[in-house]
């Protein structure tokens, strides 16, 4: 691989945001993709993928390079040398590179790599949190939460179905792969720039992992029925309940941001999603007004997203301690307050990005002593790892409301 200038200096301008800015990565790799409109699909897939990798291993390319927080623009170029190094790609002849130690780079790897929190790249905390919530689990779950996530499509079956959608694909240069366990699943088989596909553009489909379209189906929705999203957020699984419930019935999307659910509106116009109506959490009276008149309730909690950090391994770097313990007292605030809008004989489903037990199991464990889980019993729970399926990491809990009859 011959290295191009001007793509090398959007990788480090990009990481630049993302270390020492705060910056979210996939925000500044959409920024950063804009940069040269001459740039064909090889040269943006180089600026993202290399910039995503960097971020993933940045503790143990660190590590090797020697350098230490904050990491200035000269600190970033000796470990763009590492990732080059490693990847077998070799340096060219420019100044940023002289005196690259090549050989000790390659040595520094297989010494640090015996380490697990250095060979994972990954905090001490967190590695810590890791081994004390899933035990013997959490190497191999961490080894495959540090690979690329694949890009898998949910086929809208308000437009189109799945033979369809995947003619259409090819005929705009996509070839996609069925998935088996998961019925309106394709998954690409080389990266692309789906989002420019007309395909996306008349909202034949949504780009959402396998394992979080898993969380709509299992809440077990019909025609008809009134159910609630009560984080919908921009509606990735708003939409999908919207489509098994064939826009028929009254789809309530909830979220305190209202930004996000302008968003979501955007989309359900371009799925041609018709049953979803949005309201903003904005005093505890939105709540109320819909305590027992929930046929179904979705509880997409926030969460520590540590299921996810195959597509978001920022988050490894902006997580803190502290957040985990304010997290958890959020999803329990959240299953309190919100389960009162499920009717009885109801369901809802309690749902996490997080492989952590604390986030999961132990929450509803602890929500079913309170005086409102007293009212619901689990149907069923499911905790899906990244290691054993390929995909997000997911937990998810159907809880019904007993019926007072």
């Amino acid at each position: 691989m011959r290295l191009h200038r001007n793509l090398v200096f959007a990788v480090i301008d990009g990481l630049i945001e993302i270390f020492n800015e705060g910056s979210y990565a996939d925000k500044v790799i959409s920024k950063q993709l804009k940069r040269d409109k001459r740039w064909g699909s090889r040269d943006r897939s180089f600026v993202a993928e290399t910039t995503y990798d960097i971020v993933r291993w940045k503790r143990l390319y660190a590590e090797i390079a020697d350098v230490s927080e904050p990491i200035d623009r000269k600190d970033l170029w000796r470990m763009f040398a590492v990732w080059c190094t490693l990847k077998g790609i070799k340096l060219p002849d420019w100044p940023q590179f002289e005196e690259t130690p090549t050989r000790r780079i390659k040595g520094r790897f297989d010494e640090l790599s015996k380490t697990r929190k250095l060979r994972e790249s990954i905090p001490d905390w967190l590695d810590e949190l890791g081994e004390k919530e899933l035990g013997d689990k959490w190497d191999v779950e961490l080894a495959s939460l540090n690979k690329q996530a694949p890009v898998v499509l949910r086929t809208n079956k308000l437009k189109t179905d799945l033979d369809t959608l995947k003619a259409a694909l090819v005929e705009e240069g996509h070839e996609t792969e069925n998935l088996k366990a998961y019925p309106d699943a394709l998954q690409l088989q080389e990266r692309g720039n789906v989002f420019a596909t007309e395909a996306f553009k008349n909202g034949l489909f949504e780009v959402q992992d396998a394992s979080s379209q898993m969380v709509a189906p299992y809440l077990d929705v019909e025609p008809g029925m009134r159910v609630i999203d009560a984080c919908a957020g921009a509606g990735g699984k708003t939409l999908h309940l919207a489509a098994q419930m064939d826009n028929k019935g009254q789809l309530i999307a909830l979220d305190i941001y209202a930004n996000k659910l302008k968003e979501l509106k955007r989309r359900a116009r371009r799925a041609g999603a018709h049953n979803i109506e949005t309201r903003t959490i904005d005093s505890t009276k939105v709540i109320k007004k819909l305590h027992n008149s929930a046929d179904r309730l979705l509880i997409d909690a926030p969460c520590t997203g540590l299921g996810v950090l195959s597509r978001n391994p920022d988050a490894k770097w902006k997580l803190q301690p502290d957040f985990v313990a304010k997290i958890q007292e959020t999803q329990q605030e959240l299953l309190v307050d919100y389960s009162k809008m499920v009717k009885p004989g109801g369901k809802m489903v309690y749902a996490t990005c997080s492989i952590l037990p604390s986030e999961n199991q132990e929450q509803v464990k602890k929500f079913l002593k309170t005086d409102e889980g007293r009212e619901f019993k689990i149907e069923k729970q499911k905790t899906i790892l990244s290691s054993e399926s390929g995909y997000d990491g997911f937990y998810m809990c159907l809880m019904v409301k007993k019926d007072k009859a």
